[in-house]
């Protein structure tokens, strides 16, 4: 039989021990076969390898092949500027590298936190004599003492229990302190027996004497840990996305410079200056600067998120949060506030206002019950006054504060006492009091009230009728519909003297009271902002079902009469299959759900192709956190393992902080979008001047330098802007997007390829040619590279480019909004970005280093008067685009029902 079926001497005997404890010479002997009480670590990639990662994945092969063939092209034909391009791309390279891995660095390991949870030292018997020992010395068969506040080391069988609660929330997720004692156990799961201590949880009352029979990663703390290790992290949708992106930027990078470069050789150019002309298309099209923006977008959404109380641990998180299409929230401390409070009272045969209890008036009357409220309890003193000096179980806490505030902190000798027992459902203790020894029952209101021959109305001592019984039972009944916890109070005067075992009796029943752990006064709103925004909530909790489910109705999680209320053991019967679809439901509670268990339903949800994001607080939690699209710890109830596994960490524990935090994500996705469409408009007009040399033989427009100095630097700070732009007034309406949701969709290639890049490009090649023809060029000219009509013209088309470049940049703040909707001067960033950029390029049109380092000339005014039309023509086209899209949307489906019109409407 297992060790928790058996009774305590049979235990001892399995794990060949005795009461006395183990010898010192069999404690080492087994810590050498049984190794050190702690979690061991299953090895992690080295740090040295994890580095090198961050420059290896597919987007930064194709910079370090852009950089090498720059180098190459460099050797072949120096003096084209091809090393300085080179050398910038490794720069783009290493910044993010190390930046993306110094993210990664700072995160803590999962199990370091594990054994810190553990506590350092223990009291065991060893040669029948107590002793203080290191917790990871702690062998099978030890016999360990434990008290009010201990942390329990490893799993244990008590062998001697008085008033034993402990609270494992950490492990199983169960709120509330629950009683052990020493009997036998009939139960199979070790995880439900109630004479088990398991390692990681804490003692919150009363003294234990217990037998130690797993250490380490045989407990079922270390069996949690081994499947957190085991549980492999998910890349985020954002992180998927960018890979698929990068290939697509690769590909038809590589595609269309190899086309060029067989145009080159076709048409009769060298070999060199085909290659120089392939290498500017690749560069062209490759946006050097995502990398950056992507960075920059998460991080300023994690600034914002940590002024909302949600601390970023890994910055793909926050756009991954933004998308999430279900939430599996825990309940205590996200839900609720995470502490007991009296709801009811009832006396007199009627409900009384909890707030007139802790008053004169009622003290006066029903005093009996407050003395049982302030003297009945299992909390251990701390030493320190106010409410602080007691430890223990919160709703004695409660009663204790609330019975204080009426009586002060009168001294009650306490002479005896029966301690709470799961069978006996009560807690008996005797007092000392002023006027009379009295004893003082506490428990459940079926074993008080049926012991009660006479009840307490206010004052007065009354005989309990068959109709008063009866409204004390039908009140049980009525607060524990509301999912409240029930305890009723009764007292009973004794004589001189007593004999305790047969003193409960006669009693004079006083009081029933509810308690709940309150809803946060936030979260019925962001629930309601969650309904409207399109994503699920589904309670996954280890507390009692009529708990949640009470908690669920309150905040507004459930609000029909056919909620799925799904249990743990109702999930253990179940397939995955049929988990899978029992997930289909609208309004959905899971309770006492294990560790396990909570991971089988995020993976059911993933099958489904949904984003999930996952709260949790304890040790159970954490292979759920790890293995969620998003993982979301407490930041002050959860453990160290729930904070390390997790992405997020809620500094307030506050439901109502993820609902802002998910605002925040939603505007990362289209702030990368924005950037897309931004960045490639520009690339057209880097483009069309290879193909018209290519095809229409006129002198190349632009050159590779002259390109590196649109990507990486006129547009790189406006192109930041974009990814730190706010969220959208109308974010939260809309759905989370699904997992198949691209960055490049063919609304935005068309926008920025075919509408916005056509006209840079005319503006462009325009000004090129208006410069050029100005200068007294021919078409049938020769014209040198070095020529200084040459190098103006270029000039002229680069400084096209990032003039309507300026223009553009507000154009793509919203893909909907008109320009003048917005406060033009509310992005400091893009702000800062527009008045660089034009101060880069005039450094570059009329300083001697721009004109060395890009192969530029100064331009007269008439060139700039040639970009002004373009620049008027392409902000009145785009706001006439989106006045089509705000009419479209106006006709339309409704926010939540639509995919994203205004993303794939008709833009030319």
């Amino acid at each position: 039989m297992l060790i928790h079926q058996i009774p305590s001497d049979a235990a001892f005997r399995a794990l060949r021990s005795t009461p006395e404890g183990l010898s010192q010479a069999e404690a080492a002997s087994r810590r050498l076969e049984f190794g050190h009480n702690r979690i061991e670590r299953i090895p992690s990639t080295p740090v040295a390898l994890r580095f090198l990662r961050q420059f290896t994945h597919f987007f930064a092969a194709l910079l370090w092949v852009a950089a090498l063939l720059a180098l190459i092209t460099d050797w072949w034909t120096p003096g084209q500027g091809m090393t300085t391009l080179a050398i910038a791309i490794v720069a783009v390279i290493v910044i993010n590298g190390a930046f993306s891995f110094w993210q990664e660095y700072r995160a803590e390991e999962t199990m370091a936190a594990l054994q810190s949870l553990l506590p350092h030292q223990v009291r065991a018997l060893r040669d029948n004599s107590t002793v203080v020992i290191p917790s990871e010395d702690v062998v099978p068969g030890d016999v360990i003492f434990l008290t009010a506040g201990d942390d329990v080391p490893a799993d244990c069988r008590l062998v001697e229990a008085f008033g034993v609660r402990v609270n494992n929330a950490t492990v199983t997720g169960e709120a509330r302190p629950l009683p052990r004692d020493t009997r036998p156990s009939d139960v199979a799961d070790v995880l439900e027996s109630r004479n088990v201590l398991l390692a990681g949880t804490s003692v919150t009352s009363g003294e234990a004497k217990a037998l130690v029979f797993a250490t380490g990663m045989h407990t079922a703390f270390g069996k949690i840990a081994h499947l957190t290790q085991v549980t492999v992290d998910v890349p985020s949708p954002l992180q998927n996305e960018i890979a698929t992106l990068s290939r697509l930027i690769a590909v038809l990078a590589v595609a269309i410079g190899l086309i060029v470069f067989a145009i080159g050789r076709f048409i009769g150019l060298s070999l060199s200056a085909s290659l120089v002309f392939a290498i500017g298309i690749i560069v062209a099209n490759v946006p050097e600067g995502l990398l950056p923006t992507v960075t920059l977008a998460m991080a300023m959404a994690a600034r914002r998120m940590a002024r909302r109380n949600m601390l970023v641990r890994h910055l793909p998180s926050v756009e991954a949060l933004g998308s999430a299409a279900v939430i599996c929230t825990d309940k205590t401390g996200t839900l609720t506030q995470n502490r007991m409070e009296i709801r009811s009272v009832f006396v007199d045969g009627k409900s009384v206002d909890p707030a007139a209890v802790p008053t004169a008036a009622f003290a006066g009357s029903h005093r009996r019950f407050l003395e049982c409220a302030l003297c009945c309890h299992d909390l251990k003193a701390t030493g320190t006054s106010g409410r602080g000096r007691w430890i223990g179980d919160p709703m004695e806490l409660a009663l204790a504060d609330m019975a204080t505030r009426a009586l002060g902190q009168p001294a009650f000798d306490r002479l005896d006492e029966i301690p709470f027992e799961p069978d006996r459902k009560r807690l008996v203790t005797v007092h000392q009091l002023s006027d009379a020894i009295v004893l003082f029952v506490k428990g459940a209101p079926e074993e008080v009230v049926s012991r009660a021959r006479w009840v307490d109305v206010e004052g007065r001592t009354e005989p309990l009728t068959v109709e008063a019984q009866t409204r004390f039972n039908t009140a049980a009944t009525e607060m524990a519909d509301r999912g409240l916890r029930v305890l009723a109070f009764a007292h009973r005067v004794l004589p001189p003297t007593y004999v305790l075992d047969e003193a409960e009796q006669d009693l004079v029943v006083t009081a029933l009271v509810g308690f709940e752990d309150p809803p946060r006064a936030e979260v019925p709103a962001a629930v309601g902002q969650c309904r409207a925004a399109g994503i699920r909530i589904i309670m996954v909790t280890g507390d009692h079902p009529h708990t949640a489910l009470a908690v669920a109705r309150a905040i507004g999680l459930v609000t029909g009469s056919t909620a799925t209320l799904l249990t743990g053991a109702d999930l253990g019967r179940m397939s995955d299959t049929q988990i899978q679809l029992a997930l289909d439901a609208e309004e959905i509670v899971c309770a006492r759900v294990s560790a396990d268990q909570k991971l089988r339903i995020v993976a059911a949800l993933q099958r489904k192709r949904l984003i999930v994001a996952v709260t949790g607080d304890g040790v159970n939690d954490a292979p759920a956190l790890r293995a969620a699209d998003v993982g979301i710890a407490m930041g002050i109830s959860g453990t160290d393992v729930a904070r390390e596994a997790s992405d997020l960490v809620l500094l307030d524990d506050n439901f109502a902080s993820i609902v802002a935090a998910v605002k925040e994500g939603r505007a990362v996705f289209e702030n990368i979008r924005k950037f897309l469409t931004y960045i490639l408009t520009s690339n057209v007009p880097e483009l069309v001047p290879y193909l018209a040399f290519a095809f229409a033989r006129v002198p190349l427009a632009l050159t590779v330098m002259q390109i590196l100095a649109v990507d990486l630097g006129t547009d790189l700070l406006p192109a930041l802007g974009l990814g730190a732009e706010p969220p959208d007034s109308r974010v939260m309406r809309r759905r989370p997007r699904s997992r198949e949701a691209r960055l490049l969709t063919p609304g935005l290639l068309v926008r920025a390829y075919l509408f916005l890049g056509l006209l840079e490009a005319a503006a462009a090649m325009v000004a090129f040619f208006v410069v050029l023809a100005a200068g007294g060029w021919q078409s049938d000219q020769e014209l040198p590279t070095s020529a200084a009509l040459y190098r103006q013209a270029t000039t002229a088309c680069l400084t096209a480019i990032v003039c309507m470049q300026v223009v553009n940049v507000h154009l793509c703040r919203s893909r909907r909004s008109s320009v003048v909707s917005r406060r033009f001067f509310d992005n400091s960033l893009i702000t800062l970005g527009v008045v660089a950029e034009l101060a880069l390029i005039l450094s570059i049109d009329y300083t001697a280093p721009g004109h060395a380092m890009f192969g530029t000339a100064p331009l007269g005014y008439q060139a700039w008067l040639v970009i002004l039309p373009f620049a008027t023509a392409m902000l009145a086209l785009e706001e006439a685009r989106k006045a089509f899209v705000r009419r479209r949307e106006r006709t339309g489906p409704t926010d939540c029902d639509r995919t994203s019109v205004s993303e794939n409407a008709v833009t030319t």
